[in-house]
C-alpha cells in the first residue's frame, strides 16, 4: 500500500495498473480489502486506486466525525499526489455517498460515477435517529452490532450458500477501531442531499442495485437513475447490499464496460 499525508495524517491506498483511472471506494465500515479481486482484475485494463477511507483500514482518523465531504477531500488529495486529473469513481454504499460529495466538489475531475447500492438522498428524521441508536449500540458492544449488521447485508440464500463471504466481510468490519466506526456513522447521518445535483451531472452515472437489498429502497433509487443526463441502471436478482461479492462477474463486467464508455465520451 501507498500513503499520503493529508491534514497531517496518513491516508493509505492501493494503486495498481496503468491507463485510465478507476477509483474504488468501499462501504461502511470496511476498507479497501473488499476490492481485492476487483483490483487484480480491473488493473489489467485501468489504473485502479482503492483508498482506505479516513479512520478505516490503515488510514488514520481525521476528526471525531468523518463527513462525506471530508472523505471526498482525502480522495482528491490522493489523485493530486498521483497527478491524476480525471477518473471514473465507483463507490459502494457509504463510498457512493463519498462519490456524490466528490461530484459536488470536484465534478471537473469525473469522467463518470458509479453508485453501487448507494443513492443521492440524505437521511430523513427517522434515518438520523436510527443512526443515533446505532452509535449507542456500537459504543455498548461493537462486535455484536457489526456481526448483526453484516449478516443483514446479504441476500439470505447467498449467505447460507457462501458463509465464507459473510465471514470475510465480518472480519474486516470487526478489525476497525470503534471510534472510526462511530465517526463514519456520524458522517453518514449528517450527509447532505445531492438529489438536485444528480439532475445537473453531465457525466454518465451508473446505479447498481440488488433486488434483495433491504437497505436501499428500489423504487426511490430507480427514480434517481432517471435524473442524470446519462443515467444507467443495473438491477441484480438474488442480490442484497453486496453485489460485488454476491454477483462479482456481472458487476465487474458492467464496471469494465461502463468505464470504457465514460472515457470514450470524454474523447
Amino acid at each position: 500500500m501507498k500513503t499520503i499525508t493529508f491534514q497531517q495524517k496518513q491516508i493509505a491506498y492501493h494503486k495498481k495498473g496503468d491507463g485510465k483511472c478507476l477509483v474504488l471506494l468501499h462501504g461502511f465500515p470496511m476498507d479497501s480489502r473488499v476490492w481485492k479481486d476487483f483490483i487484480v482484475s480491473l488493473s489489467e485494463i485501468f489504473c485502479v486506486i482503492a483508498p482506505d477511507l479516513p479512520g478505516l483500514g490503515k488510514s488514520e482518523m481525521l476528526a471525531e466525525r468523518h463527513d462525506m465531504a471530508l472523505m471526498a477531500d482525502a480522495v482528491a488529495a490522493i489523485l493530486e499526489a498521483e497527478q491524476i486529473n480525471h477518473c471514473v469513481l465507483a463507490g459502494h454504499s457509504m463510498g457512493g455517498y463519498v462519490g456524490m460529495a466528490f461530484a459536488n466538489k470536484y465534478a471537473e475531475k469525473l469522467a463518470g460515477l458509479v453508485l453501487i447500492h448507494s443513492q443521492a438522498s440524505a437521511d430523513d428524521a427517522q434515518g438520523r435517529e436510527n443512526r443515533n441508536q446505532a452509535i449507542l449500540k456500537i459504543h455498548d458492544d461493537k462486535k455484536a452490532f457489526l456481526t448483526n449488521f453484516v449478516q443483514n447485508l446479504f441476500d439470505e440464500k447467498f449467505a447460507m450458500k457462501k458463509p465464507d463471504a459473510v465471514r470475510f466481510i465480518t472480519d474486516i468490519t470487526l478489525s476497525q477501531e470503534k471510534q472510526a466506526v462511530v465517526a463514519a456513522m456520524a458522517g453518514m447521518r449528517e450527509r447532505e442531499s445531492h438529489f438536485e445535483l444528480l439532475s445537473k451531472l453531465k457525466m454518465p452515472v451508473l446505479f447498481v442495485l440488488g433486488k434483495s437489498d433491504s437497505r436501499m429502497p428500489l423504487i426511490k433509487i430507480m427514480a434517481q437513475a432517471a435524473l442524470p443526463a446519462h443515467g444507467e441502471l443495473l438491477m441484480l436478482e438474488g442480490v442484497g447490499h453486496m453485489g460485488f461479492l454476491e454477483s462479482p462477474l456481472i458487476v465487474m463486467d458492467a464496471l469494465k464496460a461502463f468505464v470504457k464508455r465514460c472515457y470514450l465520451l470524454c474523447e
